[in-house]
């Protein structure tokens, strides 16, 4: 913390971008090479969910305890779950609905079936699509031209790359399943993120809530259906050096330090920069993808990271500071 502290604000904010960038890239492309590994998407739901925990659930336990010291506090009387979470039941079930749990499955299951290209489209892609849509419909934002032109571009480049898994559907292709979780999956982060900022959530408060939500709710559940032999785990068969990655990748890497990290980045340079930086993931983890997974970039998905990258930086600038703020707030 003494480090911290001594270093300039711009050094913190720069920092805070790289770090950012590359763990919300390294994501897509990890995600994807852990196809080949040992572990089901429901192994790495697991992981990620089991290694947030390590840090959030202490965390959780420590906010409440202290909001409790002091009757006085805003947040003294909104805890749930055992003392756990920082946050109301309401809203700690809604938030880790979306936030925790289909966002980590859907993501996860997605990888299984379609490439990280299509990933790096579809998943930061359509994020800015989704919460547009929510947010007009949920909390009555308007949508400027100017914004409305950025996610047409959006929604185009979503054809381009989805279109051509759906032609081959009827061939036996499995792709098209991918994109659409991938789709689903981006979807529901958005609706988490309109709850948060519907809600004004703290970033570190929602991120805690939604750890704890998962934990007490993935775990019981995906042992039931382990037990049943309705999913299968090779946690147990995988090297440890695999798990312990995953745990500390997926879950503190992803989770907790990239949720830190972003929001540092909100406080030294804006949300609108901010915004503008993280649009270099989808081109970042494409590129990723063709470098580490020898994936090819096809002429469609070429044309279709362009547009969703142009649509992200045009829906930015058609957009009122503070909707992305309260947004981005709430998001990992």
């Amino acid at each position: 913390m003494h480090f911290i502290k001594g270093l300039s604000p711009k050094t913190v904010g720069i920092a805070a971008a790289i770090i950012t960038v590359t763990i919300w890239t390294a994501f897509i492309v990890i995600a994807r090479a852990s196809v080949k590994g040992s572990l089901t998407p429901f192994d790495l739901a697991l992981a990620r969910i089991g290694g947030a925990s390590m840090v959030m659930v202490p965390l959780g336990w420590w906010l409440v305890r202290r909001d409790r010291a002091k009757p006085e506090h805003a947040d003294a009387r909104a805890s749930s779950l055992f003392g756990l979470s920082p946050l109301s039941l309401r809203v700690t079930v809604i938030t880790g609905l979306f936030g925790g749990l289909a966002y980590a499955t859907l993501a996860y299951s997605g990888f299984f079936f379609a490439p990280a290209a299509h990933a790096s489209v579809l998943l930061p892609g359509s994020l800015p699509l989704w919460t547009t849509l929510l947010s007009a419909l949920v909390l009555h934002d308007r949508i400027t031209q100017l914004r409305a032109l950025g996610l047409g571009f959006i929604v185009a480049g979503g054809l381009l790359v989805g279109g051509a898994s759906l032609l081959h559907a009827f061939d036996g292709g499995e792709v098209w399943k991918g994109d659409l979780l991938f789709m689903v999956a981006a979807m529901s982060w958005s609706v988490y993120g309109v709850m948060a900022r519907r809600h004004a959530l703290d970033a570190v408060r929602a991120t805690v809530a939604i750890t704890v939500f998962a934990l007490m709710s993935y775990v019981p559940a995906y042992s039931l259906l382990l037990a049943l032999g309705v999913v299968k785990s090779h946690l147990l068969d995988a090297p440890w050096g695999e798990v312990v990655f995953q745990f500390l990748f997926q879950g503190v890497g992803s989770v907790v330090i990239a949720g830190v990290t972003f929001t540092k980045m909100i406080q030294y340079f804006g949300p609108v920069r901010t915004t503008m930086i993280t649009a270099l993931v989808p081109g970042l983890s494409a590129l990723g993808a063709v470098i580490f997974l020898g994936e090819p970039l096809y002429w469609n998905l070429l044309a279709g990271l362009v547009l969703v990258t142009v649509g992200i930086l045009f829906g930015v600038r058609g957009v009122a500071p503070v909707a992305i703020k309260n947004i981005a707030n709430g998001a990992r």
